[in-house]
């Protein structure tokens, strides 16, 4: 029974948060088991760019260290978040939501090249994290039961916690700022500029990984622009309460 309702819960989870997360997992369980070593998976360029290990590239995203209070942590915060983005405002827009994680992943391999960080895993979710509270502006939030704030503080709430815990400042600072990057392309920018739009999925991704669109779904209001009778017909006058001419 147990195993059956773990299943359903499991598949019922969007897709590219199921991708995600279920790599992490596994490849910190290999760690854990022995199978492989954090040495074959940190950021590397010298490795990258002579050796051709380029699949360090992606396993720097996928390793949220050995099983522990850390790991759980981030990898609470990983589902979370990604799945509130994916079920919210990219709904139905999975190849959106893929070419975000590109876009941030990108953007954070550039910078390491610069910056001594071995594992961009951590960054990745606080990118996500900043996203999410960018776009859910007036939500509380509650931390621990100790702090009580509004949604944009979150990132930063992480941050001091993560330095409460002796981690370095650098991997969250640099999610924060991706995560300002992609939020001012995608969110600002086209407001002031004539929905002038520099991020654009390209269409193999769309017509790979976009669902057909769902006839009957009603978006929820906070994704309807003006107003929660958006895209509808305007009530008509009953007979009896029109006037006679």
């Amino acid at each position: 029974m147990a195993y059956h309702t773990l299943r359903h819960e499991y598949m019922q989870m969007p897709p590219v948060t199921r991708a995600y997360t279920t790599a992490c997992v596994i490849t910190t369980l290999a760690v854990q088991l022995d199978v492989v070593s954090p040495f074959q998976l940190y950021f590397n360029p010298l490795l990258i760019l002579k050796q051709f290990q380029v699949w360090r590239l992606i396993t720097t995203f996928l390793f949220f260290g050995n099983i522990g209070f850390n790991f759980l942590f981030n990898m609470i915060f990983t589902y979370r978040y990604c799945r509130m983005l994916e079920e919210g405002s990219f709904r139905s827009r999975t190849a959106d939501f893929v070419m975000m994680f590109l876009f941030g992943a990108t953007l954070m391999i550039i910078w390491a090249f610069f910056i001594n960080l071995l594992f961009l895993g951590q960054a990745l979710t606080i990118m996500l994290v900043y996203i999410w509270s960018r776009r859910n502006p007036y939500i509380r939030m509650n931390f621990f039961g100790v702090l009580n704030f509004q949604a944009p503080y979150l990132p930063w709430v992480l941050l001091g916690f993560s330095i409460l815990l002796g981690n370095t400042p650098w991997v969250d600072l640099m999610g924060i700022a991706v995560g300002h990057c992609y939020y001012y392309l995608e969110d600002v920018l086209p407001q002031h500029r004539a929905n002038l739009k520099i991020l654009k999925t390209p269409l193999f991704l769309k017509h790979l990984l976009d669902p057909a669109p769902e006839e009957d779904h009603v978006p929820p209001p906070e994704f309807r622009p003006g107003g929660f009778n958006w895209g509808g017909n305007a009530p008509e006058v009953p007979p009896e309460g029109r006037q006679n001419e």
